[in-house]
């Protein structure tokens, strides 16, 4: 199973997404974001990590998700073996699965949100996803991580998740890239790995480096950092 899914939150104007999958470096493989352009996923049982980055370069030249979707799969001959979701800057999004794409394979859209899942147990997996990510009043990296643990929970993946990521943009705040590249139990090392990085002094030293609206930012730290004793609660 690998399923992704994208997301705007108006609340923090920040752009996100987060997957999950029974393979390798998730993280590496599905997500690109950028605060300038949006957010991309490609997966499928033969992945273009060319689509991903592709997308942010011409949602950041104005086109839409959907244009940018119809672009990138409409180019490529080897698209029924690929699939990818966008969401551009406006928070619009559009998805893609080819035809060859093993199933169950799909996407589901809400407004300002997309998800996307190949061999997955069922469509209810992909329904779990985004009724979870919708429903949920978490924090917004919270809220996809909750996304995911309900798709898990849906049927799930018969060989097992093996990695797991959550990436989040934003022009007020350092970009946040979370990975669990290998592990039994990725989402649990996610979340694990979420609530280190919210916590101090990781997340202090974090508001104190550059962001896109304020790129010169360098206010130093009142003293030395050591990242080790950020607790995990």
């Amino acid at each position: 199973m690998t399923i992704s899914i994208l997301a705007f939150d108006e609340k923090t104007g920040s752009y996100g997404g987060a997957a999950t999958t029974g393979s390798l470096c998730v993280g590496g493989w599905v997500l690109r974001g950028d605060a300038e352009s949006g957010m991309s996923a490609s997966q499928g049982s033969l992945p273009s990590t060319l689509w991903g980055t592709g997308a942010l370069g011409l949602m950041k030249q104005g086109l839409t998700a959907a244009q940018t979707v119809a672009n990138l799969t409409g180019e490529d001959s080897g698209r029924d073996h690929r699939q990818m979701s966008a969401l551009d800057l406006n928070g619009n999004t559009a998805a893609f699965t080819g035809q060859e794409s093993i199933a169950f394979a799909g996407s589901r859209e809400a407004p300002h949100v997309v998800v996307a899942g190949n061999l997955l147990s069922s469509a209810s997996v992909l329904d779990s996803c985004i009724e979870a990510y919708t429903r949920s009043e978490s924090s917004f990296e919270l809220r996809l991580i909750e996304a995911l643990e309900a798709a898990a929970s849906t049927g799930g993946d018969s060989r097992g998740l093996l990695s797991a990521a959550i990436l989040i943009v934003n022009r007020d705040a350092a970009p946040l890239s979370l990975r669990i590249d290998y592990s039994e139990q990725p989402l649990r090392d996610l979340r694990a790995l979420y609530r280190r990085a919210m916590s101090t002094p990781y997340s202090d030293w974090a508001d104190l480096v550059p962001t896109l609206n304020d790129p010169h930012r360098a206010t130093a730290p009142s003293g030395a950092i050591d990242l080790r004793k950020s607790p995990v609660k």
